[in-house]
């Protein structure tokens, strides 16, 4: 019997120089490669997604991540619901940027935020200064296990941490400036130093600090995109999610979704 000629499978030279040259043109854009792609079903939240999104231009884009602390998922202080499923979204994402940035809510004791410094109870409404206040549980107080992280988060690609809410007479749903707007926490300095101009943001919540975040950074000539399904709402009143998106939009944000 004749023996068949053997195939060449070794990968063609050319095909191996467009691919290398591929890498080196997503380096200088400032992205990275994604070590496993973004795959899975329309409603898995680690797959909110696909990886093209990304390429949309050369300019590299900076996720910041809002508020992915342990009050704010289910058995916190201030649980928001299905808080904690924004976590896998965020660990499939982070590899995709070279700029992560997380907030952190970081209240001294006795912030004047809480209710229990009013005599009143999470949800009554007074006045700080001229400031319409929201009153909340005691949340995310510093050094305090509930201010924490979420323990799955894969802090590893943080590149920066805003801490806000750090004043005990001012609350900070931003991640740009206090609710007064007396003070900055310093990140769009930050932002304009590494030259970034494009945010994609998502975390928790939605109608709060999210959207205020969203809104503070469009006001500043930042480029805004919503990833809808790494975001979860508090909804104190029906449809207070839906409002904050069509806030965002109107303010000229983008919202992503598979």
């Amino acid at each position: 019997m004749t023996a068949l000629p053997k195939k060449n499978l070794s990968m063609p030279y050319d095909i191996v120089i467009v691919i290398i040259l591929v890498s080196l043109m997503l380096s200088a854009c400032g992205l990275k490669t994604v070590p496993r792609p973004l795959e899975g079903r329309a409603d898995d939240a680690d797959a909110i997604i696909p990886l093209d999104i990304k390429l949309e231009n050369s300019e590299p884009k900076t996720l910041i991540l809002i508020d992915i602390q342990n009050d704010f998922c289910p058995g916190g202080a201030l649980a928001v619901p299905e808080g904690d499923a924004v976590v896998p979204a965020a660990n499939r994402l982070m590899p995709v940027y070279s700029h992560v940035i997380a907030t952190q809510d970081w209240h001294p004791a006795g912030h004047h935020s809480f209710a229990s410094g009013h005599g009143k109870k999470p949800g009554d409404i007074v006045m700080l200064g001229n400031i319409r206040q929201i009153l909340w549980p005691d949340h995310c107080v510093q050094g305090t296990h509930g201010a924490e992280f979420h323990p799955a988060l894969h802090r590893q690609y943080f590149t920066h941490i805003v801490q806000k809410g750090i004043n005990p007479e001012v609350d900070s749903y931003s991640a740009f400036f206090d609710n007064a707007r007396l003070k900055s926490t310093g990140l769009a300095d930050y932002l304009h130093r590494k030259g970034i101009t494009h945010l994609d943001i998502m975390g928790l919540a939605t109608d709060y600090c999210v959207k205020y975040s969203a809104l503070d950074a469009l006001d500043l000539g930042f480029q805004v995109r919503i990833l809808l399904n790494g975001c979860r709402g508090i909804n104190l009143q029906p449809g207070d999610t839906d409002r904050a998106l069509s806030e965002i939009t109107s303010a000229g944000g983008l919202i992503v979704n598979e």
